[in-house]
């Protein structure tokens, strides 16, 4: 094979057409060019991406490529239902549909090379109350938008621009050659035009005929409650601005959360693990359990055991996008005494003393099973 048309593309062979589309959309970009203006190197990486798009977005000529090294089978380029490039097929929708429309090629003809504007992604740290409840944010930043003074035509007034006399505002040139295996045509971007179809003869001042300029923005966001980690909040029309009246980017917003001191979350329900002392826990009491921002009382009955939940309906994370909240869940550690002085040993010995077994409940279970 003289060219390895999946390296070209940067896919394996066993690639699926959907990657083949997002590896093409990726380097037709790259090698825009809009984005690489007066570079002949480009032009040429451009020219080589689209003949590799256009040979393995076909069945037959992909099948005929990897079988015999060439889109048009074992006998070559001449003659047969295969021969030459004159047709471009899937490459052509996809370039119009990326574009609207690669003008001329396929005889479609008018239509300037748009470009959309390239998605923007964001990272974004919350507290935990935050993304509970939450919460308004601004976002600081630099991005391409539509120059003012040109309106992103790249030109200081419309008299300006004019039709490319070199291939008649098409943006391509089509050249037909007569070879050994028959006749053989290929269109390629117009190199007086850069493929856009006219030709500026002053340049806009203010962008310097790019069309767009930079510009730092400060965007108030709202951040939804019920929001988690790697969430991702996507702002349409946020992004980057397309070239040649190409539509804007996205924004998108990666979401991460810090961890709370003593709250565990789980969906929309937070978790917290509180310690009582064994006489509470015997007795019965009312304690203090910090929620995500608030204090709120609880009640411990008698004979509570470690590993007990007790459930606070409506004390979680706001429901993301209702208009309703999880639950506090609250789970019980009986903690015992590290150290006791001897009258309190004692206490405790009489205590044991006056106990039964029966009152054991899983110590009576566990000695019956092992008699």
């Amino acid at each position: 094979m003289a060219k390895n048309y999946y390296d070209i593309l940067g896919v394996g062979k066993d690639a699926n057409d959907e990657q083949l589309k997002k590896a093409y959309r990726s380097l037709a970009k790259k090698y825009h060019p809009d984005l690489n203006p007066n570079n002949a190197e480009a032009a040429e990486k451009l020219k080589e991406v689209n003949e590799a798009y256009e040979v393995l977005s076909n069945k037959e000529k992909r099948s005929n490529y990897d079988n015999y090294g060439d889109p048009n089978g074992a006998a070559g380029f001449g003659g047969g239902s295969g021969g030459g490039f004159s047709g471009f097929g899937g490459f052509e929708d996809l370039f119009g549909s990326m574009f609207s429309g690669f003008g001329g090629f396929g005889g479609r003809s008018n239509r300037s090379m748009r470009q959309d504007g390239a998605d923007i992604e964001v990272k974004m740290n919350l507290s935990f109350v935050e993304a509970a409840f939450g919460v308004k944010k601004n976002i600081n930043l630099n991005r391409n938008e539509v120059c003012e003074a040109c309106n992103g035509t790249g030109a200081k007034s419309a008299s300006s621009v004019t039709t490319c006399h070199r291939c008649g505002g098409s943006g391509v040139v089509q050249n037909v050659q007569n070879t050994m295996f028959g006749r053989m045509a290929t269109q390629t971007v117009c190199p007086e035009c850069n493929g856009k179809g006219k030709i500026i003869k002053e340049k806009c001042p203010n962008c310097s005929g790019v069309g767009l300029t930079r510009k730092n923005r400060n965007i108030e966001i709202n951040i939804p409650g019920g929001v988690d980690t790697n969430q991702v909040i996507t702002l349409r029309g946020q992004g980057e601005a397309g070239l040649n009246g190409g539509e804007t980017g996205d924004m998108h917003i990666i979401i991460n959360v810090a961890r709370h001191n003593t709250l565990t979350r789980q969906g929309f329900n937070v978790y917290a693990e509180v310690p009582i002392t064994f006489t509470e826990s015997i007795l019965g009491t009312k304690i203090k359990v910090g929620g995500i921002n608030e204090s709120i009382e609880i009640t411990v009955t008698e004979f509570s055991q470690t590993g007990d939940k007790i459930t606070v309906k409506g004390k979680g994370t706001k429901v993301l996008n209702k208009n309703s909240y999880g639950d506090l869940i609250v789970t019980l550690v009986v903690e015992l005494p590290k150290s006791l002085d001897r009258a309190q040993k004692l206490l405790i010995e009489k205590l044991d003393a006056d106990l039964k077994e029966s009152q054991y409940t899983k110590k009576k279970q566990y000695n019956d099973k092992i008699k």
